[in-house]
């Protein structure tokens, strides 16, 4: 089989991107006749220039790893556990966000929805989940759309399903991935009977409406990734903080507290 060359991939990261080679090289500062060049395969770009060219792609780290060795070059960023003394102080920090969230649910997951982490009010939310779907890595998306994990509790699967569906065919846009595609034909492909295309327009954000010990919990969410990592790892890891939509699910977390 044979290998892209830097200049196919770049060409079809700009393609992805909807930019023209003009777009593109006003953005990275360079020539036209320059970007032109280096997609046929006429230049030959130095690693400099194809982490330029990458950064107004908004290549994500792992494929511009990929970008460089096409051109010839070795990768330059790592991926190191997230257990690892390198990343002692990241993950440190990660632990910090989600103890500060507590009572309400935190975890981290990464670019596979795999869960790395939670905090102490995740785990009562499990109680009822099989147990092969607690096995690691434990699936973020597997854990909210297996009828065998929460799926059974969440009262507005449908809306939730919407929401995952989009926020996965976003990845998958950003970057194509062969695992990440599995778990979207798996879990999200084809739609649900009944299922809608589009969003409660009336809700500002939309709730996860969850029930639990015999009560109906309302959440949103929020997501925190790392600012400037350099590090696959970090690129790839992000926080999932819930926070409750109404005072009845608010004063339920405090009630619980651990």
């Amino acid at each position: 089989m044979t290998m892209a060359t830097v200049g196919e991939l770049l060409r079809q990261w700009r393609h992805r991107r909807q930019l023209s080679q003009l777009d593109l090289a006003i953005a990275a500062d360079v020539s036209a006749r320059h970007v032109s060049l280096v997609e046929t395969g006429k230049s030959q770009p130095s690693a400099e220039m194809v982490l330029r060219l990458a950064e107004q792609l908004d290549v994500p780290l792992r494929e511009r790893n990929g970008l460089l060795l096409a051109a010839g070059f070795a990768p330059r960023y790592a991926e190191r556990p997230l257990d690892s003394t390198a990343l002692s102080a990241a993950r440190a920090a990660v632990e910090r966000v989600l103890r500060a969230h507590e009572p309400y649910p935190a975890l981290a997951f990464d670019r596979h929805w795999d869960i790395v982490m939670t905090n102490r009010a995740v785990p009562p939310f499990l109680a009822s989940v099989a147990p092969d779907l607690l096995q690691p890595p434990m699936n973020l998306l597997r854990l909210g759309l297996d009828p065998r994990g929460l799926a059974a509790l969440v009262v507005n699967l449908a809306d939730v399903r919407t929401v995952f569906r989009s926020r996965v065919r976003r990845q998958l846009a950003a970057a194509p991935d062969a695992r990440l595609a599995a778990l979207y034909r798996e879990l999200l492909a084809p739609e649900a009977p009944g299922e809608t295309r589009e969003l409660v327009e009336a809700e500002v954000v939309i709730p996860m409406i969850i029930r639990i010990d015999g009560v109906q919990l309302r959440m949103f969410s929020t997501i925190t990734t790392f600012g400037t990592p350099l590090d696959l790892t970090l690129d790839e890891l992000a926080v999932e903080s819930y926070y409750p939509a109404d005072a009845e699910t608010a004063e339920y977390f405090e009630r619980t507290r651990a």
